[in-house]
């Protein structure tokens, strides 16, 4: 089975990256690909219930409703987890299907026949 991962590195400072990020995702994962979203730096904010809650970039979906159909689909979603301890955010808040992990994990997905893209 093929494998993507969609690395996201923005959030509300670059709602436009963040949302296109969850477009590809979705594609991705609609396809029958096995599909992960990699939150990092600002990203990670994304992981937190309620958060992209109010994000709708023009010409797209609301990101909150492309993030809820991502995970729907069975989609992942990992986050840094040195980027979420650096921002202090709350394990407890993560969105669902969302696993707080090393960057050894992304190595071992990409290097065991992954592809990847960012935003």
């Amino acid at each position: 089975m093929a494998k993507f991962m969609v690395s996201i590195t923005s959030a509300k400072d670059n709602t436009d990256k963040a949302t296109v990020g969850f477009v590809v995702a979705n594609a991705s994962v609609a396809s029958g690909v096995e599909t992960v979203v990699f939150l990092s730096t600002e990203g990670v904010r994304l992981a937190q219930v309620g958060y992209a809650d109010d994000v709708h970039e023009e010409g797209f979906a609301p990101l909150k409703e492309l993030m809820d159909k991502y995970i729907n689909a069975g989609g992942k979603i990992w986050v840094c987890s040195p980027c979420f301890k650096k921002r202090g955010l709350d394990e407890a808040k993560l969105t669902p299907s969302t696993t707080i992990v090393g960057g050894a994990k992304a190595v071992e997905f990409l290097t065991t026949g992954g592809t990847s893209v960012t935003y």
